[in-house]
């Protein structure tokens, strides 16, 4: 292990949660007025807070505080201590602005050294960093965590897929960060440079940034024969680093919950679910000093477990981010997420794991167009796909399709940089 706390007993963790809860409710009420605000509404003040198990008597933080709040309302850190700034991307709404402190920065380089040793990267070892640098939190935190663990960091960023697998090749590179769709379009053009991805040096990658699917991570394995290892993180909490999967199992994402509080609320309600129940996932921090941030509702869906894992961690796990509360598709009354349809498309051996969801109303009427590629290696031919995939969609997810679509392999449009967009919602 990285830390021992990775193997705490379920007790001393509790405490030291208990001890960082109360520190953080503390300095977020006494330095943040939103906060101050918030928690006297709900009639709670920070000598109440006595353990862990007060946390769900604190006021949830969302998306809309952070625009409402806009750039800095939400630091409780002067300027002077702050250290570096890093935004959201703003594609859904105004930038979410967040600061660091000198020891924030710290535990984050902490949780990713302890993340990329979780995913079986080692001391001395070489990883190429394909995440995009600057306001986005993925290049900066995968290059100090790399450094951090000792390992050697090729700082890539997004893009110049052609001097990326230069790279690959010449340094011998062992591990990648990188998106999933990223790493499925490096393969893709390494065969169209007649070089076999199966044959570049790498054993690891570590995938994040952008929702996939079980049937999505084994076509990346066996595109690059590797392992392919889920992190998890977002820019409101730290960035990467949040969770990641262990390599001996591969069964779930450890939290850091030494530093990340983790639950699982009805999306509807806010009530607390049972582990092993999806829902949204809440985050509260619990040692960040620029800008703590208590009970967020993150959109993210999710299920918790604190069964012990197979690797020996004791630190509670989520399973694999299944879509967002915000992303949910409701087409003629049905509820459906699109991580839900590519996982039933993707799962085809026929079918390329590219494809995209066109949704427009039409009069009181929603209708969702699907497009799919047809696998390079396909036996199967389009229409056979088509009508798999039609009755497949009914059967399981009730979904009726308004126009399916099987176009042959290479045809739907690639990304080389930022996050993959396969919703267009035209309504």
């Amino acid at each position: 292990m990285y830390q021992d706390i990775e193997t705490a007993p379920r007790s001393e963790l509790t405490d030291v949660q208990s001890d960082r809860l109360r520190e953080t409710v503390r300095r977020a009420y006494e330095n943040v007025a939103f906060y101050r605000e918030r928690l006297d509404d709900a009639g709670v003040s920070p000598d109440d807070v006595e353990s862990i198990d007060d946390i769900t008597t604190l006021p949830f933080t969302r998306k809309e505080h952070f625009e409402a709040q806009y750039p800095d309302g939400l630091f409780a850190a002067d300027h002077e201590d702050v250290r570096r700034i890093h935004a959201s991307s703003g594609t859904t709404g105004k930038r979410k602005i967040v600061g660091y402190t000198e020891n924030d920065l710290q535990v984050w380089r902490d949780v990713m050294a302890r993340s990329l040793a979780a995913a079986g990267v080692e001391s001395g070892q070489t990883v190429q960093n394909a995440y995009g640098y600057g306001l986005f939190t993925g290049g900066l935190g995968f290059h100090d965590g790399i450094e951090e663990l000792g390992a050697t960091v090729v700082p890539t960023g997004g893009g110049n897929t052609a001097g990326q697998l230069e790279m690959l090749q010449d340094l011998d590179v062992d591990a990648l960060g990188s998106t999933p769709s990223y790493c499925l379009y490096l393969a893709e053009a390494a065969e169209e440079r007649g070089i076999d991805p199966r044959d570049l040096p790498l054993s690891t990658v570590i995938i994040g940034a952008e929702p996939f699917t079980d049937p999505m991570r084994e076509e990346i394995e066996d595109a690059l024969d590797v392992t392919a290892i889920d992190i998890y993180g977002l820019s409101e909490l730290i960035g990467p680093g949040v969770s990641v999967e262990c390599a001996d199992a591969q069964d779930g994402m450890h939290v850091q919950e030494d530093h990340f509080y983790p639950e699982i609320v009805d999306p509807k309600t806010g009530e607390p679910l049972p582990d092993g129940e999806r829902g949204e996932l809440v985050l509260t921090s619990l040692t960040k000093e620029a800008l703590p941030v208590v009970r967020y509702r993150t959109g993210d869906v999710t299920s918790l477990t604190h069964e012990e894992c197979a690797c020996g961690r004791t630190t509670v796990r989520m399973d694999n981010v299944s879509g967002r509360v915000d992303d949910l598709l409701i087409v003629r009354g049905v509820n459906v997420y699109a991580s839900s349809i590519e996982e039933v498309v993707v799962e085809i051996d026929d079918v390329a794991p590219y494809y995209r969801i066109d949704l427009y109303r039409e009069g009181a009427l929603d209708t969702m167009e699907i497009t799919v590629e047809r696998h390079e290696n396909a036996d199967r031919s389009a229409e056979e796909i088509h009508d798999l995939i039609d009755s497949r969609l009914h059967e399981i997810l009730d979904v009726t399709v308004d126009d399916l679509s099987v176009v042959p392999y290479g045809e739907i449009d690639r990304q080389e940089t930022g996050k993959v967009q396969r919703v267009f919602d035209h309504r």
